[in-house]
């Protein structure tokens, strides 16, 4: 670890919390019962103070490398240039269809979530087209619609209700 990736790790108060009183002479035990924490962690906390100072305690969480990707850059680009096309069996993609296509390139089981990552990390999301009852009438169907009846313009008519008062009586 180089001085500007050292910089970019936090630095806890509680880790420099526990080095404090573990020099005023308390036992882990103590620290622990005092902080809330387990003696094997203030232990833990020692040991890597001990072993790399500053640089050893702290969040290193962030620079781990995590997993490396599923597929390449050119399966990846193969996969952009499959999603421009029709799946195998029809309909449209989705996370299930896209694993089972890596499945078949990578030949190995890849799980249908994975399928869904990949469809997001290239930009594309599922579309499925609203349902439609069966004995659906367009006609019908656009009779009811706000705009049909005026929308927003009929909104702005002042309604004839407003234009009545109540007497006292």
């Amino acid at each position: 670890m180089n001085a500007t990736e050292a910089q970019l790790i936090p630095l806890s108060e509680r880790d420099f919390h526990i080095l404090w009183l573990m020099k005023e002479g308390h036992t882990p035990e103590e620290i622990a019962f005092m902080l809330g924490y387990t003696a094997r962690w203030v232990r833990t906390i020692v040991q890597r103070w001990n072993k790399a100072g500053e640089q050893g305690i702290g969040d290193h969480r962030r620079t781990l490398p995590g997993a490396p990707c599923l597929l390449s850059i050119e399966h990846q680009k193969e996969l952009d240039q499959a999603l421009d096309q029709p799946p195998a069996d029809g309909g449209l993609w989705s996370g299930p269809k896209v694993a089972a296509w890596m499945q078949e390139r990578l030949g190995r089981p890849v799980d249908p979530r994975r399928g869904w990552d990949y469809l997001q990390r290239l930009g594309y999301s599922t579309r499925v087209p609203r349902p439609q009852h069966e004995e659906s009438d367009e006609a019908e169907q656009s009779a009811f619609k706000k705009t049909a009846r005026g929308g927003r313009q009929a909104a702005k008519r002042v309604s004839q209700s407003q234009d009545r008062t109540v007497e006292p009586g």
